[in-house]
Parts: structure tokens; C-alpha cells; sequence
């Protein structure tokens, strides 16, 4: 049977907090951008197909 071994990192490996939470807002902006990109290009296509909004 296997079992899960469970690391703890030692408080010296621990990054600080606003370094993770530095991570977090980058990775929340660039979710927010992607989502903005793929949006544009909805409409864009959209409006090639003769969609237009009114």
C-alpha cells in the first residue's frame, strides 16, 4: 500500500507575504487580460459576421 508523505517547509524556505501575494495579483491581472483579449476578439469576429451592436 503506498503512503503520502507530507514535506513541511522549514520557516527559512517560507516566501514572504508580498511576494506571494505579488504572485497572486499577476496571475489574477493576467487572467483579467487574457479574458480582455479573447473578449476583443469575440467581437471582432462577431462584427465581421455582420453582428453589430446597437
Amino acid at each position: 500500500m503506498a503512503t503520502t508523505e507530507v514535506k513541511v517547509m522549514p520557516e527559512r524556505a517560507k516566501k514572504p507575504l508580498w511576494q506571494r501575494l505579488g504572485w497572486l495579483a499577476l496571475i489574477w491581472l493576467g487572467s483579467v487580460v487574457s479574458l480582455a483579449l479573447v473578449a476583443g476578439l469575440i467581437r471582432l469576429l462577431m462584427a465581421a459576421a455582420g453582428m453589430r451592436t446597437h
